[in-house]
C-alpha cells in the first residue's frame, strides 16, 4: 500500500490477473500477495532461518496445511502435496538462456508432460523482456551466504513490476543480455538454474533462481525428501577415455550425484541433469544425454515451435 492507502498499479495488475486464473480464490490471491510483498520474511520463516521460526512452527504448519487444502480445493485432485504448490524445474544453461530471450508474449498451458506436478505448470509470458534481478531470499536468509546476492531473475508481468515496486532496494531492471550474463556467471560458479513455479503466483512460471545446495531452501528440502525439484530430463554421461580423475565434477555437483572410482561415476538416480559438471570438466569428458524416465526438458524454443506447428496443423 502507498501512504494514501491505495494499491500500487503492479499490485492491482497482480490481483486482476489472479482473478482470471481458473479456480482462483481469495486465499490464493492473498497468499500470492504476501509471498511477493514479504518475500524475505516468508522464505526465512519457511527455511527455518528466521529467529522466530521455532516459536512459530505450529502456526507455520497450520498455514502450510491451509495452503495445501486450498490448492486441493481448486480442482479434482486426489492427493495434493506441498511441492505441488511450489516447485522448480532444473534447466541447463542453454535452456535457461532461452527463457530470458523470449521476445513475444506466449501462453503454454497445462504442461503436464514437462512439469510433473498437479498444480502450477503453465508458462504464460507477458512482456517477457521485462526482467528484474532480485537479491536471492535464500542467500539473504543464510548466515554465511554465497555471493553475489543478486542472482534471482523475475521474468515477465505482472511479476517484474511487482518486485520492483515492493523491493526497490533489493532489485533492479535488467536487459535480456544482462540476464544471460548472470546465468553464465552463476554457471561458472557451479550454481544450478531452476525455473520456479508457484500456485499462488498465478499458477505459472515466474522466476529463474540460480541455486547452491548450501543456501537454497528448495535444494535442502529435496535432500530431506520433499521433491520440490524436477529433473531437466537429462543426465550426465562420462567418457572414460577422457576423464582425468581430477574430481572437479565431484566438488561441483550440487546434488552429490558423482563419485570418483578410478573415473567419475554418476548416480543416475540422484543426477538432475543440470549440466554444471559438464561445464566444470576441462577435458570435456562429461556431456548431457537424454533419459526418458527423467521427464521432458523445459526448452522453450522447442515448445513454441511445437505449439506453432500444432496450431498450423489444426488450421489446415
Amino acid at each position: 500500500m502507498s501512504q494514501k492507502g491505495i494499491l500500487r498499479p503492479s499490485t492491482r495488475a497482480f490481483f486482476k490477473e489472479a482473478r482470471q486464473v481458473k479456480g482462483s480464490s481469495f486465499f490464493s490471491m492473498l497468499h500470492g500477495y504476501v509471498y511477493g510483498r514479504w518475500t524475505y520474511f516468508y522464505i526465512a520463516l519457511g527455511t527455518g532461518r528466521h529467529k522466530l521460526s521455532k516459536r512459530l512452527t505450529p502456526l507455520l504448519n497450520w498455514i502450510g496445511d491451509r495452503i495445501v487444502a486450498n490448492a486441493a480445493g481448486q480442482g479434482d485432485m486426489h492427493a495434493v502435496r506441498w511441492e505441488d504448490t511450489y516447485h522448480g524445474k532444473v534447466v541447463p544453461l542453454a535452456a535457461a538462456r532461452q527463457l530470458v530471450s523470449v521476445k513475444e508474449d506466449i501462453t503454454l498451458g497445462d504442461l503436464e508432460h514437462v512439469i510433473p506436478y498437479s498444480l502450477a505448470r503453465d508458462i504464460v509470458l507477458k512482456n517477457p523482456d521485462h526482467i528484474v534481478v532480485l537479491d536471492c531470499p535464500c542467500r539473504v536468509a543464510s548466515e554465511h551466504p554465497c555471493l553475489p546476492l543478486d542472482v534471482c531473475l523475475i521474468i515477465g508481468e505482472p511479476f517484474a513490476s511487482f518486485v520492483i515496486d515492493h523491493h526497490p532496494q533489493r532489485s533492479r531492471q535488467i536487459s535480456s543480455q544482462e540476464a544471460e550474463d548472470i546465468l553464465q556467471a552463476e554457471d561458472r560458479r557451479g550454481h544450478v538454474h531452476h525455473a520456479f513455479f508457484k500456485d499462488a503466483m498465478l499458477g505459472r512460471f515466474y522466476a529463474i533462481c540460480n541455486c547452491c545446495a548450501c543456501c537454497c531452501g528448495a535444494m535442502q528440502a529435496q535432500r530431506s525428501g520433499t521433491q520440490m525439484l524436477a529433473s531437466s530430463g537429462y543426465v550426465a554421461r562420462v567418457d572414460a577415455d577422457l576423464c582425468a580423475q581430477c574430481g572437479k565434477c565431484v566438488e561441483n555437483c550440487q546434488f552429490s550425484a558423482i563419485r570418483m572410482d578410478q573415473m567419475a561415476v554418476v548416480d543416475l538416480e540422484l543426477c538432475m541433469g543440470c549440466g554444471i559438471c559438464a561445464g566444470q570438466c576441462d577435458p570435456g569428458a562429461i556431456t548431457l544425454g537424454r533419459m526418458e524416465s527423467k521427464g521432458q526438458p523445459l526448452e522453450i524454443e522447442t515448445m513454441i515451435a511445437a505449439f506453432n506447428q500444432s496450431a498450423q496443423t489444426s488450421v489446415g
